[in-house]
């Protein structure tokens, strides 16, 4: 039951003579089968952790949003891993599940009935018992939640069986991802309201929230959580995350030492930070820059115009100008390094010729159209894309600005865009083929508001569909051929689909903390991490 993908790692050391030195060095993150994390087996330096002292990071994103349910910013969602508990949780290092609130793995009772025990003795951080109805009650908000739902459609229902012990009634059998999937709801009181939970929600983690502000140069303050009697207790007297949108403000806050951890280096910072004693750390995960586009509006609703874009585009030269380097070609949905893994029917590789022959087979000539692109580090591929598509016959306008998600809802009115450019990488959630493709092409947001590929009336969605959900009720010995099948549909159609999948770079003052590992996604980790002495 888990999930588990092999993360490749590049470390650029302390000290520029060390980082010339090491920088081709590739790495791979490793754990092991059981609730252990990598990052209590297999730590990275070998100074001695003390308890005491802060823990301190320097966070690239904000948000305001501490409710648990259905939470989605990158910001909090890491602050929840470390506030609250699943009845399992997975280790973002290796994605995979480890016992949390659960005591042991769900307990089969049939092929559609599960049960799970809860773990002696745990408690929230007001000193209450968690107890069976607490994760009922967690379970049946994420499930009419619309984020969370959709990861949650398997279940039928949840039921207490008495205070220790909770039925799960599935709607098909789904034992190879049970755990994974699980991991997704976070358990608080039932007690907590919903003003409760969006001012100052409780949880039974190694931490508590002391003081919330999520706000671009704010902060978040933890306390240690007394009661936690689980295998990742808090080693340090306080955790404090400063929220730093600003590239050149979380590089001097890491070069300053006045964090020991920097999430998002941007790789024109690298080497001064490695100059300045620190360690920076690629790892290639999912994340990515993708293009999606309006399928409800000519020409875009051809798939021929879709492919066109991804031959005209010269990837090559985009990760080595924009990235430095720091991304993989995508030839198929899912990166190399995935343990699911199947190389598309369809790879895309710079040919302008093909673009522009596409684009005339689709009478799309001279097409004038707007590359709508996310303020954010997409930005900077914006003016190479534009170019590389207007050599094939098209006329692009970039309009850089801050997605109005909102205004991409499901609605009868035309989308206010033609083609996107935005990053995205739902990892943060976990790793499981079926999860990453139900977030961007499932029965949601995304195919009903956004690309609305739903709506597009050729019956390729319908088509991926029906292979997702022939998977999530196969068992795991034909659940990678399906997937497969799911792979190349989207390949072939992409009506949204990566240009590269990043890897993402952390930095962290070795001689300062010990223990810590960057992931692959989104957010910091600082479970089974120590302030140094």
């Amino acid at each position: 039951m888990e999930q588990q993908s092999s993360l490749s790692r590049r470390t650029f050391l302390a000290g520029s003579a060390v980082a010339a030195a090491t920088a081709g060095l590739a790495l791979t993150g490793c754990g092991s089968n059981n609730s252990s994390s990598s990052t209590d087996t297999a730590k990275k330096d070998s100074g001695t952790a003390a308890a005491g002292g802060t823990l301190t990071g320097a966070c690239a994103y904000s948000s305001t949003n501490v409710n648990p349910v259905g939470n989605s910013s990158a910001l909090m969602l890491a602050a929840t891993w470390h506030v609250f508990e699943g009845l399992y949780d997975m280790d973002l290092h290796t994605y995979k599940t480890y016992n949390a609130l659960a005591a042991a793995k769900p307990t089969k009772v049939s092929d559609t009935e599960y049960e799970v025990a809860l773990r002696d003795g745990a408690k929230f951080s007001d000193g209450t018992d968690v107890t069976a109805a607490d994760v009922v009650n967690a379970f049946e908000l994420n499930m009419a939640d619309a984020t969370y739902g959709a990861f949650l459609e398997f279940i039928d229902s949840v039921a207490k069986k008495d205070d220790k012990t909770v039925t799960f009634t599935l709607k098909y059998p789904f034992e190879s991802l049970l755990e994974g999937r699980l991991s997704v709801v976070k358990i608080f009181p039932a007690s907590q309201t919903t003003d409760d939970l969006k001012t100052a929600p409780i949880g039974s983690g190694p931490w508590k929230y002391d003081k919330v502000n999520g706000d671009d140069q704010g902060s978040i303050e933890f306390l240690p959580n007394e009661y936690y009697n689980g295998e990742y207790k808090a080693t340090a007297d306080a955790m404090h995350w400063d929220v730093l949108l600003d590239d050149t403000s979380r590089t001097t806050a890491l070069q300053e030492g006045s964090v020991q951890v920097m999430e998002n280096v941007p790789d024109a910072n690298a080497d001064q930070l490695t100059a300045a004693g620190a360690t920076v750390e690629y790892i290639q995960g999912f994340n990515q820059a993708f293009l999606m586009f309006n399928t409800q509006k000519a020409p875009f609703n051809d798939k021929r115009v879709r492919q066109a874009f991804f031959y005209a585009i010269d990837v090559d030269k985009l990760i080595s100008n924009a990235l430095n380097g720091h991304a993989a070609k995508v030839t198929s949905f899912l990166p190399k390094d995935h343990k699911n893994y199947h190389e598309a029917s369809t790879v895309y590789t710079y040919d302008k010729d093909k673009a522009a022959s596409l684009i005339k087979e689709a009478g799309a000539e001279g097409t004038s159209l707007e590359l709508m692109v996310n303020n954010n580090w997409v930005k900077n591929l914006a003016a190479q894309i534009k170019n590389d598509l207007d050599a094939i016959g098209l006329n692009v306008t970039i309009n850089e600005t801050k997605i109005d998600w909102a205004k991409l809802a499901p609605s009868d009115s035309e989308l206010p865009y033609d083609v996107m450019l935005t990053p995205g990488d739902p990892t943060c959630f976990g790793n499981d083929p079926d999860l990453l493709m139900s977030w961007w092409y499932g029965d949601n947001v995304w195919t009903k508001g956004r690309s609305c590929w739903q709506k597009a009336g050729d019956g390729k969605w319908e088509e991926l569909a029906a292979l997702m959900q022939q998977a999530r009720e196969a068992d795991s010995s034909k659940q990678q051929e399906l997937w497969n099948q799911c792979f190349d549909i989207i390949a072939e159609e992409a009506p949204l689909y990566p240009l590269f999948h990043r890897e993402l770079a952390t930095g962290y003052q070795a001689g300062t903390i010990t223990g810590f590992e960057p992931i692959a996604t989104t957010g910091l980790v600082f479970l089974g991490a120590s302030a140094k002495a």
